[in-house]
Formats: C-alpha cells, sequence, structure tokens
C-alpha cells in the first residue's frame, strides 16, 4: 500500500514537472487521481472526503482569479506597477522596496496565484521598457516571485492553503486576520530587508522613470476603474461580515468576481465569455487531482508518522513546537508541493489535537506559505510564475533558483514564525 501510494505520488509530481508533450498539470493531476482510484490508494469516500475539504477553496479561488483577470483587462495592476515605479523618483533601491510592496499588497488582497499570473507579465515588461539590464531584470523578478508567496499570509483569501486549513478548522476571515497580522508584517520586512542584501549589487542606482508612460494612460476604463475601488472595499467588508453569520468565503469571492464580471460586461470593458474561458482552469483540476493522490499518503499513514513528530515537538515547549511544525511543513512543501503539504499537515495537526494547539495550524499555513520557496516545485504560485517567465522568453533553472531560495527563505520563515510565539 506505502510503496504504491509514494509511488503514484512521485510519478505524478515527475510529469508535473516535465510536462511531455505539452501536458498540462491539471490534466496530469486528473490522471493521478483516477489512478489512485484504480489502484484503491484511495476509495470514493476519500474522495468525497477530499472534495468537502477544498471545495470552498477551489471556488474561492476561481472568483479571485476571474476578479484579478477583470482588473488587469481595464489596466489596474498595470497602473498600479507605473505608479510604484514613478514615486520611486528613479532609485532603484527604492523601486526594488516599492515593487515589493505592490508585491506583497496584491499577493493579500488577489493571492499569491493572482500576483504570479497577473503581476510578473506586467513587471517584466515594464523592466525591459526601462532598459534594465539582464542582471537587475533577474533579481526584480526573483524578488517579486518570492513575495508573492512570503506576503500571501494576512487574510483567509490571501492563498489556497489559508482557505483550506481556515475552512478545515473552522477559523472565522477576522479571528484569522488578527492572529496572521504580525507574523505577515514580520514576513514581508524579513523579505524585503533579506531580498535587498542578496540584491543589492544587481539593483541599478539610477532607472529612468520617465521612460514610463503617465498611469492614467493605461487604464482602458476610467469607469470601471473608479468602480473597482468602492466594488473592492465593499468585497472585503463582505469577508468579515460573512464570519459572523458562518458563510463560506467562496460566496463572496466568486459571487463579487461574478458580479463585478456581469458589470465590466455592461460598461463594455471585458467580453465575459472570453474571460471565462481564458481563466486558468487547469489549477483547479490541478489542486484538487494532487489532493486526491496525495490523500492516499495519509491512507498509508504519513499523517500519523507526522502528528508523532509534532507531538515530540511539543513535548521541547510551545516555542519549539511553533517554530518546528512551521519547518516542517516548510520543508515538506518545498519537496512534494505546498497543496497536498497543507491537508496532510492539517489532518496531522487535528490528530495531535487543534483545541489549545491553534497556533500550529497557523505555524503550517506559514510554512506552507514560505517554505516552498527553497524549491521550484513548491508552490503552485511559483510553478505558475516560472511558466509565464518561460512564455515570455526568460528561462531560469532549477539550479540558478535553488541558489537563491535555500538562501533567503529559511531566515524568512524563522522570524515569521517568530510572530506566532
Amino acid at each position: 500500500m506505502i510503496v504504491v501510494a509514494v509511488g503514484l505520488f512521485l510519478l505524478t509530481l515527475l510529469f508535473i514537472i516535465w510536462q511531455p508533450e505539452g501536458l498540462q498539470i491539471g490534466t496530469t493531476a486528473v490522471i493521478g487521481a483516477l489512478l489512485a482510484i484504480m489502484l484503491r490508494v484511495v476509495s470514493i469516500d476519500d474522495v468525497v472526503t477530499v472534495i468537502d475539504i477544498v471545495w470552498d477553496a477551489t471556488l474561492a479561488f476561481i472568483g479571485i482569479i476571474l476578479l484579478s483577470m477583470v482588473l488587469d483587462e481595464i489596466g489596474f495592476f498595470e497602473w498600479a506597477a507605473i505608479k510604484m515605479a514613478k514615486l520611486s523618483g528613479g532609485s532603484g533601491n527604492k523601486m526594488f522596496v516599492y515593487i515589493l510592496i505592490l508585491g506583497a499588497l496584491v499577493a493579500a488582497f488577489f493571492a499569491n496565484d493572482g500576483a504570479a499570473l497577473i503581476l510578473t507579465p506586467i513587471l517584466l515588461a515594464k523592466m525591459k521598457y526601462l532598459k534594465m539590464n539582464p542582471v537587475a531584470i533577474f533579481a526584480f523578478l526573483m524578488a517579486g516571485g518570492f513575495i508573492g508567496d512570503s506576503a500571501s499570509n494576512p487574510f483567509v483569501i490571501s492563498n489556497l492553503t489559508n482557505i483550506v486549513t481556515a475552512g478545515y478548522f473552522d477559523i472565522g476571515f477576522v479571528t484569522y486576520a488578527k492572529h496572521m497580522f504580525l507574523p505577515n508584517l514580520l514576513s514581508i520586512v524579513a523579505s524585503i530587508a533579506v531580498l535587498w542584501l542578496y540584491f543589492r549589487k544587481e539593483i541599478p542606482l539610477k532607472v529612468d522613470v520617465n521612460l514610463l508612460p503617465e498611469p492614467a494612460s493605461v487604464i482602458k476604463s476610467p469607469i470601471m476603474f473608479k468602480i473597482s475601488w468602492f466594488f473592492l472595499a465593499l468585497l472585503m467588508t463582505g469577508y468579515f461580515i460573512g464570519e459572523e453569520y458562518h458563510l463560506p468565503v467562496s460566496l463572496f469571492a466568486l459571487g463579487g468576481a461574478l458580479i463585478f464580471l456581469a458589470i465590466a460586461a455592461y460598461f463594455k470593458a471585458t467580453k465575459p465569455v472570453e474571460t471565462i474561458i481564458t481563466a486558468p482552469w487547469q489549477i483547479v483540476w490541478f489542486s484538487i487531482g494532487l489532493y486526491v493522490v496525495v490523500y492516499g499518503l495519509k491512507n498509508a499513514g504519513l499523517t500519523d508518522e507526522i502528528a508523532s513528530w509534532i507531538e515530540l515537538l511539543q513535548k521541547q515547549g510551545e516555542t519549539v513546537a511553533i517554530i518546528g511544525t512551521g519547518f516542517l511543513s516548510g520543508i515538506i512543501s518545498a519537496i512534494m508541493n505546498n497543496l497536498p503539504t497543507i491537508m496532510i499537515m492539517d489532518i496531522a495537526i487535528d490528530k495531535v489535537g487543534y483545541v489549545g494547539n491553534e497556533a500550529l495550524a497557523y505555524a503550517n499555513i506559514l510554512g506552507a506559505n514560505l517554505g516552498p520557496k527553497m524549491t521550484p516545485i513548491g508552490s503552485l504560485a511559483t510553478l505558475l510564475w516560472l511558466h509565464v517567465l518561460a512564455q515570455k522568453g526568460v528561462k531560469i533553472g532549477w539550479g540558478e533558483y535553488m541558489k537563491v531560495g535555500l538562501v533567503i527563505t529559511p531566515p524568512v520563515l524563522f522570524v515569521a514564525l517568530l510572530g506566532l510565539c
């Protein structure tokens, strides 16, 4: 049983990374899930259990991506990127910091995957527009890719892992935000500091921001641009109200996105059918399929083993348990991707006992959001980020990536986890 479960997972992961003949990651994950059922690694009841765990996260994610796509079409993110660049006044160091702050904001409100899909191509285009050399472009891209995950902690909607854990342990939107405010703030500050120290020699001292167009000139629908600010504020209010009435986060994320899409269609700012068709549906199949495959590892005893490790950490004291759980989650995420890791770790923490150990659930989230930055396969956002860059002609090899990821990730994760202690 355990040999088959591990073998199937590794084979699925191999094809996700390799993508032979253009085989997309979602298709691979679904094939892996079907094989898991056929080989009796998981049962139909297990599939139902997985869907029960991830349905809210998946629907919410679809909503967040659709909302991001519409905002992108009206020029919202391009306006923000140019605005941040202009605010730097031509200072390369200020621009580096401001772009990271923008990445943190996008990750917070539109999820890390939204930052990878939407913001990355915009930043790449603007850096080429500014005539930056390849070394400087690499520094900005790596930093932007890192902040997308490291700052995806403040709200339930900021990452799929957050939604899954909040749903699993029934953590409300407000409760979650209160617990993660300090850890996320520390994560952002530490990320900016570590990234700047690592790339300081590659950051240009001066950048001619006058080469960029005026921010207002890239807005394709002024009326939708104005409406979007009001709508986003209303949507955030809805998330907070939702906790009071125990409403699923997907009700607001997906429901809000569909309403916003309808408004945009009314003002002819988007083509709704085209937007829906071109949405990254492969990500949905990827998350559900991979969760099913990994549930086979749970059946093979992986969660019991992890639960025993967490219990050993608890015997060393609360601080060691929190930091140890965070790094355990981070290392496993880096090896087998953070989406399956978050579910496996949630189940293990539940076995240990969630009540009285609530900080461990948040430590798991921080580990699953930050830890995967050590490897290219650690998070879906990184896979998307690399795919987007490859489409734009920018190739980043595994060695090149891990040389950076293995150095900058551990200290940032450690500082973020201190916020829970």
